[in-house]
């Protein structure tokens, strides 16, 4: 069995073949239940969590599951929170074929859906990139959309300065051309792409801050009571989720669906990469994608980062 440890994962997933496997395993479809959770009691902390999320292909090749721990406990011991693999296996034998660090492959196919997302959503013509959070996830970003569209200047806020600093010089020692920024609205404002991957739960963007053309990127809400738009960003938009998931999952689809503020979704990225759903219809349409995560980018990321070693 292939075992890829963080470092060896993140190589064999270069961001153009990685959003190229998102969007073949998407227009094909998959078996991928919803993820299961279940609590872990803990005495003297708060409890921790199991999510299992499993997917297969259907046609005898691959299958693969996602096991995550959160231990929120974990903070005092100076341990990471959340911890996961990803485990891919040979759907006809059963046999375990890879085992990949899930932390890489969670943050490098969730950037890449994004990415994907934004091939249909964003103006070909796109120029500026906002990153909204400059974590994990948020630092994954930039490559990722470059991978996608014509990116050429990255601006990062955080709500810690010195975390957006620290990303900015990462991406001026790779040659791309980032700054700063410390007004959110004024950065809106640049921007041609607004990606969010934070852990917010009252809105950051306000749709009186947007612009027609713009795209609006939501990674970071995943529970009922986060939000990173609020419910006038949403209903300016046409909106895209990942999956069906989000509307059940993510206070940035459920809370504007509650209001009225958001009518309808206009479609999955099942939708748009299997040509069902039109994306962009116009220069100046505001659009909207929302995802919360899905097996079945895991299992795809998983099969690339396969092919990728078997190449070597």
């Amino acid at each position: 069995m292939l075992v890829l440890d963080a470092n060896a994962t993140a190589s064999a997933l270069d961001y153009s073949a990685l959003i190229a496997g998102l969007r073949e395993m998407f227009a094909a479809g998959v078996t991928a239940p919803l993820r299961h959770a279940h609590g872990l009691p803990r005495s003297g902390e708060p409890d921790a969590t199991l999510l299992v999320m499993p997917a297969w292909m259907g046609d005898g090749s691959h299958g693969g599951v996602k096991i995550v721990n959160v231990v929120p406990g974990n903070a005092k011991r100076g341990l990471a929170a959340v911890t996961a693999s990803y485990l891919l296996f040979d759907e006809t034998t059963g046999a375990h074929m890879a085992l990949m660090d899930g932390a890489t492959l969670t943050g490098r196919r969730t950037a890449a859906a994004s990415a994907l997302a934004a091939s249909y959503l964003a103006r070909p013509d796109a120029r500026t990139l906002l990153v909204v959070g400059a974590g994990h996830i948020g630092s994954e970003m930039p490559d990722a959309y470059r991978a996608a569209l014509s990116i050429e200047r990255v601006l990062v806020w955080n709500p810690t300065p010195a975390r957006a600093e620290r990303l900015v010089r990462r991406l001026r020692d790779k040659g791309i051309a980032a700054d700063v920024r410390g007004d959110l609205e004024a950065a809106v404002g640049e921007a041609d792409v607004i990606s969010c991957a934070t852990l917010s739960r009252s809105p950051l963007i306000r749709g009186d801050w947007l612009r027609p053309g713009q795209h609006l990127d939501l990674v970071g809400s995943f529970t009922p009571d986060m939000r990173e738009a609020d419910d006038d960003a949403v209903a300016r938009g046409r909106v895209f989720v990942d999956g069906p998931a989000a509307a059940i999952e993510s206070g940035d689809i459920k809370g504007p669906m509650a209001s009225g503020a958001l009518k309808e979704i206009a479609g999955t990225l099942y939708d748009l990469c299997g040509g069902r759903v039109e994306g962009r219809r116009s220069a100046a349409e505001i659009t909207v994608f929302k995802s919360v995560g899905l097996a079945v980018e895991d299992l795809a990321a998983a099969r690339v980062a396969l092919a990728a070693r078997r190449q070597e």
